[in-house]
Protein backbone atom coordinates (compact mmCIF):
# COMPACT_ATOMS: atom_id res chain seq x y z
CA UNK A 1 0.00 0.00 0.00
CA UNK A 2 1.91 3.17 -1.31
CA UNK A 3 0.97 6.08 1.09
CA UNK A 4 -0.16 9.50 -0.85
CA UNK A 5 1.82 12.95 -0.60
CA UNK A 6 -0.33 14.44 1.70
CA UNK A 7 -0.30 11.23 4.22
CA UNK A 8 3.50 11.66 3.93
CA UNK A 9 3.64 15.01 4.71
CA UNK A 10 1.60 15.11 7.96
CA UNK A 11 3.44 12.46 9.41
CA UNK A 12 6.35 14.52 8.84
CA UNK A 13 4.65 17.52 10.64
CA UNK A 14 3.17 15.54 13.27
CA UNK A 15 7.02 13.98 14.17
CA UNK A 16 8.32 17.39 13.65
CA UNK A 17 5.79 18.95 16.16
CA UNK A 18 6.73 15.91 18.79
CA UNK A 19 10.30 16.34 17.67
CA UNK A 20 9.80 19.71 18.84
CA UNK A 21 8.43 19.40 22.13
CA UNK A 22 10.33 16.98 22.99
CA UNK A 23 13.67 19.35 22.31
CA UNK A 24 11.61 21.77 23.97
CA UNK A 25 11.13 19.99 27.08
CA UNK A 26 14.61 18.82 27.68
CA UNK A 27 16.46 21.85 27.01
CA UNK A 28 14.30 22.88 29.96
CA UNK A 29 15.46 20.24 32.17
CA UNK A 30 12.74 17.77 31.33
CA UNK A 31 12.98 14.16 29.86
CA UNK A 32 9.59 13.32 28.52
CA UNK A 33 10.61 9.34 28.39
CA UNK A 34 11.74 9.52 32.38
CA UNK A 35 9.34 8.74 34.60
CA UNK A 36 9.56 11.46 37.51
CA UNK A 37 8.20 11.96 40.77
CA UNK A 38 6.51 15.02 41.67
CA UNK A 39 6.18 16.58 44.92
CA UNK A 40 4.73 20.11 46.56
CA UNK A 41 5.98 22.44 49.07
CA UNK A 42 4.48 24.94 51.12
CA UNK A 43 6.10 28.52 51.69
CA UNK A 44 5.32 31.49 53.05
CA UNK A 45 8.37 33.26 51.40
CA UNK A 46 10.75 31.52 48.32
CA UNK A 47 13.60 33.29 49.15
CA UNK A 48 14.18 34.08 45.29
CA UNK A 49 14.08 30.44 44.55
CA UNK A 50 13.26 30.05 40.78
CA UNK A 51 12.01 27.54 38.63
CA UNK A 52 14.39 24.99 37.34
CA UNK A 53 16.23 25.04 40.34
CA UNK A 54 18.22 22.03 41.10
CA UNK A 55 16.90 19.71 44.25
CA UNK A 56 19.83 17.68 46.30
CA UNK A 57 19.69 15.39 48.75
CA UNK A 58 23.26 15.11 50.57
CA UNK A 59 24.48 17.51 48.13
CA UNK A 60 23.51 14.80 44.97
CA UNK A 61 21.32 16.77 42.68
CA UNK A 62 17.84 14.44 42.15
CA UNK A 63 15.71 16.72 40.49
CA UNK A 64 14.62 20.27 39.63
CA UNK A 65 12.12 22.54 40.43
CA UNK A 66 8.90 22.47 38.27
CA UNK A 67 6.77 25.09 39.09
CA UNK A 68 6.00 27.98 41.74
CA UNK A 69 2.67 29.60 41.90
CA UNK A 70 0.84 31.46 44.59
CA UNK A 71 -1.34 28.91 47.33
CA UNK A 72 -4.03 31.47 48.63
CA UNK A 73 -4.82 35.45 48.43
CA UNK A 74 -2.81 35.67 51.55
CA UNK A 75 0.25 35.29 49.58
CA UNK A 76 1.41 31.75 50.53
CA UNK A 77 3.62 29.96 48.02
CA UNK A 78 3.87 26.31 46.55
CA UNK A 79 6.70 25.20 45.40
CA UNK A 80 5.92 21.93 42.52
CA UNK A 81 9.57 19.96 42.31
CA UNK A 82 10.41 16.56 40.13
CA UNK A 83 12.80 14.06 41.46
CA UNK A 84 14.35 11.85 38.92
CA UNK A 85 16.04 9.11 41.22
CA UNK A 86 13.81 6.68 42.66
CA UNK A 87 15.49 7.14 46.04
CA UNK A 88 13.15 6.36 48.87
CA UNK A 89 12.46 8.65 51.83
CA UNK A 90 10.03 9.62 54.72
CA UNK A 91 7.08 11.86 53.75
CA UNK A 92 8.01 13.78 57.14
CA UNK A 93 11.33 14.87 55.74
CA UNK A 94 12.12 18.77 55.34
CA UNK A 95 12.19 20.05 52.11
CA UNK A 96 14.54 23.71 52.97
CA UNK A 97 15.74 26.20 50.52
CA UNK A 98 19.70 27.44 50.85
CA UNK A 99 22.19 28.88 49.26
CA UNK A 100 23.95 26.90 47.05
CA UNK A 101 27.16 29.33 47.07
CA UNK A 102 28.26 33.09 47.94
CA UNK A 103 26.84 34.66 44.42
CA UNK A 104 25.03 31.33 43.70
CA UNK A 105 20.87 31.16 43.63
CA UNK A 106 18.83 28.83 46.03
CA UNK A 107 18.32 25.74 45.51
CA UNK A 108 15.79 23.20 47.28
CA UNK A 109 17.53 20.29 49.64
CA UNK A 110 15.73 17.12 51.18
CA UNK A 111 16.94 16.00 54.32
CA UNK A 112 15.52 12.65 54.60
CA UNK A 113 14.41 10.67 57.49
CA UNK A 114 14.18 6.95 57.11
CA UNK A 115 10.60 5.85 58.23
CA UNK A 116 9.62 2.90 56.32
CA UNK A 117 6.33 2.97 57.57
CA UNK A 118 5.66 6.03 55.92
CA UNK A 119 7.70 6.42 52.37
CA UNK A 120 6.61 9.82 50.36
CA UNK A 121 4.90 9.21 46.71
CA UNK A 122 4.59 11.24 44.12
CA UNK A 123 1.77 13.87 44.87
CA UNK A 124 2.73 14.51 48.69
CA UNK A 125 2.84 17.41 49.95
CA UNK A 126 6.23 17.51 52.46
CA UNK A 127 7.28 19.98 55.19
CA UNK A 128 9.47 22.93 54.24
CA UNK A 129 11.56 25.72 55.83
CA UNK A 130 14.48 28.14 54.86
CA UNK A 131 17.76 28.14 56.07
CA UNK A 132 19.50 31.68 56.68
CA UNK A 133 21.43 32.80 53.63
CA UNK A 134 25.05 34.35 54.64
CA UNK A 135 24.57 37.71 54.55
CA UNK A 136 21.45 36.83 57.02
CA UNK A 137 23.90 34.48 59.14
CA UNK A 138 26.21 37.82 59.08
CA UNK A 139 23.83 40.37 59.90
CA UNK A 140 22.75 37.67 62.81
CA UNK A 141 26.13 37.55 64.16
CA UNK A 142 27.36 41.02 63.56
CA UNK A 143 24.14 42.11 65.88
CA UNK A 144 25.65 41.67 69.16
CA UNK A 145 29.14 42.63 67.90
CA UNK A 146 27.56 45.88 67.02
CA UNK A 147 26.03 46.19 70.52
CA UNK A 148 29.47 45.55 71.75
CA UNK A 149 31.55 48.24 69.85
CA UNK A 150 28.67 50.41 70.59
CA UNK A 151 29.20 50.31 74.34
CA UNK A 152 32.85 49.70 73.98
CA UNK A 153 32.57 54.09 71.66
CA UNK A 154 30.67 54.72 74.40
CA UNK A 155 33.80 53.48 77.13
CA UNK A 156 36.40 54.90 75.15
CA UNK A 157 34.23 58.63 74.65
CA UNK A 158 33.89 58.60 78.84
CA UNK A 159 37.38 58.15 78.70
CA UNK A 160 38.50 60.51 76.16
CA UNK A 161 36.42 63.07 77.81
CA UNK A 162 38.42 62.58 81.28
CA UNK A 163 41.46 62.14 79.92
CA UNK A 164 40.81 65.77 78.24
CA UNK A 165 40.00 67.02 81.32
CA UNK A 166 42.86 65.89 83.35
CA UNK A 167 45.54 66.48 80.32
CA UNK A 168 45.10 70.57 80.70
CA UNK A 169 47.47 72.99 79.99
CA UNK A 170 49.89 72.49 83.15
CA UNK A 171 49.88 68.90 82.45
CA UNK A 172 50.99 69.14 78.69
CA UNK A 173 53.96 71.68 79.75
CA UNK A 174 54.97 69.15 82.53
CA UNK A 175 54.30 66.32 79.87
CA UNK A 176 56.41 68.29 77.49
CA UNK A 177 59.71 69.12 80.08
CA UNK A 178 59.54 65.01 81.05
CA UNK A 179 59.65 64.04 77.24
CA UNK A 180 62.55 66.60 76.74
CA UNK A 181 63.97 65.16 80.22
CA UNK A 182 63.69 61.51 78.61
CA UNK A 183 65.27 62.59 75.83
CA UNK A 184 68.00 64.09 77.56
CA UNK A 185 68.70 60.51 79.13
CA UNK A 186 68.56 58.97 76.51
CA UNK A 187 71.43 60.64 75.09
CA UNK A 188 73.38 60.46 78.25
CA UNK A 189 72.73 56.64 78.31
CA UNK A 190 74.11 56.76 74.48
CA UNK A 191 77.53 58.80 75.58
CA UNK A 192 77.84 56.14 78.10
CA UNK A 193 77.58 53.07 76.01
CA UNK A 194 79.62 55.12 73.63
CA UNK A 195 82.51 55.32 76.62
CA UNK A 196 81.65 51.64 77.39
CA UNK A 197 82.70 50.38 73.71
CA UNK A 198 86.24 52.35 73.86
CA UNK A 199 87.00 51.14 77.37
CA UNK A 200 86.26 47.50 75.86
CA UNK A 201 87.89 48.03 72.59
CA UNK A 202 90.87 49.48 74.45
CA UNK A 203 91.11 46.76 77.61
CA UNK A 204 90.25 43.71 75.06
CA UNK A 205 93.62 42.10 75.39
CA UNK A 206 93.35 42.73 79.43
CA UNK A 207 90.29 41.26 79.78
CA UNK A 208 91.17 38.03 77.64
CA UNK A 209 94.28 37.31 80.11
CA UNK A 210 91.40 37.96 82.97
CA UNK A 211 89.10 35.20 81.35
CA UNK A 212 92.37 33.02 80.50
CA UNK A 213 93.31 33.54 84.50
CA UNK A 214 89.32 32.74 85.12
CA UNK A 215 89.94 29.20 83.21
CA UNK A 216 92.98 28.49 84.52
CA UNK A 217 90.98 28.84 88.18
CA UNK A 218 88.70 26.70 87.52
CA UNK A 219 91.28 24.02 85.99
CA UNK A 220 92.68 24.30 89.23
CA UNK A 221 89.50 23.68 91.46
CA UNK A 222 88.65 21.46 89.20
CA UNK A 223 91.96 19.20 90.25
CA UNK A 224 91.71 20.17 93.70
CA UNK A 225 88.04 18.79 93.28
CA UNK A 226 89.02 15.63 92.30
CA UNK A 227 92.03 15.47 94.54
CA UNK A 228 89.76 15.90 97.19
CA UNK A 229 87.57 13.12 95.99
CA UNK A 230 89.98 10.83 96.13
CA UNK A 231 90.65 11.14 99.95
CA UNK A 232 89.72 8.14 101.84
CA UNK A 233 87.14 9.82 103.53
CA UNK A 234 85.64 6.31 105.58
CA UNK A 235 89.75 5.40 106.63
CA UNK A 236 89.61 9.24 107.88
CA UNK A 237 86.52 8.97 109.78
CA UNK A 238 87.87 5.44 110.91
CA UNK A 239 90.81 6.68 112.52
CA UNK A 240 89.44 9.60 114.06
CA UNK A 241 87.12 7.59 115.75
CA UNK A 242 89.70 5.71 116.91
CA UNK A 243 91.75 8.55 118.44
CA UNK A 244 88.77 9.65 120.08
CA UNK A 245 88.37 6.18 121.69
CA UNK A 246 91.75 6.16 122.47
CA UNK A 247 91.45 10.22 124.32
CA UNK A 248 87.97 8.41 125.96
CA UNK A 249 90.13 5.80 127.45
CA UNK A 250 92.94 7.77 128.99
CA UNK A 251 90.21 10.29 130.21
CA UNK A 252 88.59 7.21 132.00
CA UNK A 253 92.17 5.90 133.12
CA UNK A 254 92.72 9.36 134.66
CA UNK A 255 88.66 9.03 136.10
CA UNK A 256 89.91 6.00 137.86
CA UNK A 257 93.37 7.58 139.21
CA UNK A 258 95.47 5.56 137.23
CA UNK A 259 98.36 6.77 136.20
CA UNK A 260 101.16 9.74 137.69
CA UNK A 261 98.16 12.36 136.47
CA UNK A 262 95.61 10.16 137.53
CA UNK A 263 97.28 9.74 141.44
CA UNK A 264 97.43 13.56 141.39
CA UNK A 265 94.32 14.28 140.79
CA UNK A 266 92.40 11.22 142.97
CA UNK A 267 95.11 10.55 145.70
CA UNK A 268 94.71 13.04 148.37
CA UNK A 269 98.47 12.75 149.88
CA UNK A 270 100.14 12.99 147.13
CA UNK A 271 98.75 16.63 146.58
CA UNK A 272 99.24 16.97 150.08
CA UNK A 273 102.97 16.13 149.33
CA UNK A 274 103.15 18.20 146.58
CA UNK A 275 101.44 21.19 148.44
CA UNK A 276 103.69 21.00 151.27
CA UNK A 277 106.80 20.81 149.28
CA UNK A 278 105.77 23.72 147.12
CA UNK A 279 105.68 25.72 150.45
CA UNK A 280 108.98 24.74 151.44
CA UNK A 281 110.78 25.45 148.33
CA UNK A 282 108.76 28.58 148.98
CA UNK A 283 110.45 28.96 152.40
CA UNK A 284 113.91 28.37 151.38
CA UNK A 285 113.36 31.20 148.55
CA UNK A 286 112.49 33.25 150.90
CA UNK A 287 115.50 32.82 153.50
CA UNK A 288 118.04 32.91 150.51
CA UNK A 289 116.48 36.06 149.03
CA UNK A 290 116.47 37.52 152.83
CA UNK A 291 120.07 35.80 154.27
CA UNK A 292 122.28 35.15 151.61
CA UNK A 293 125.00 34.49 153.99
CA UNK A 294 123.48 31.84 154.83
CA UNK A 295 124.01 30.03 152.12
CA UNK A 296 126.88 31.92 150.02
CA UNK A 297 130.50 32.96 151.52
CA UNK A 298 132.54 34.79 149.90
CA UNK A 299 136.07 36.58 150.73
CA UNK A 300 138.48 38.34 148.87
CA UNK A 301 141.30 37.84 151.40
CA UNK A 302 140.71 34.51 152.88
CA UNK A 303 139.45 35.78 155.71
CA UNK A 304 137.32 33.39 158.20
CA UNK A 305 134.12 33.80 158.17
CA UNK A 306 132.32 33.77 161.19
CA UNK A 307 129.72 31.91 162.57
CA UNK A 308 126.34 32.23 161.12
CA UNK A 309 123.84 33.97 164.01
CA UNK A 310 120.19 33.58 163.06
CA UNK A 311 118.05 36.50 162.61
CA UNK A 312 115.91 37.24 165.55
CA UNK A 313 113.09 37.58 163.26
CA UNK A 314 113.18 34.24 160.74
CA UNK A 315 112.07 36.40 157.36
CA UNK A 316 114.87 38.78 157.94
Amino acid sequence: MRLSREVKTGILAIGAILLFIFGYSYLKGTNLLEKNRTFYVKYDNVEGLAKSAPVTINGLKVGKVSSIDFLNAQGGLVVEFTLEDDFSFSRNSEVRIYSSGLIGGKSLGIFPVYDAGTVAVSGDTLTGSVEDGMLSAVTKALGPLEKKVNNTLSTVDTLLLAFTDIVDEPTRNNLKEAINSLNGTLQSLNGVSTKLNRVLANNTDKLDRTFTNLDITTQNFAKLSDSLSQIEVGQMISDLENFTGQLNEIAQSIDRGEGNLGKLLKEEQVYENLEAATKQLEELLQDLKLNPKRYVHFSLFGKKPGEYKAPDDPKK
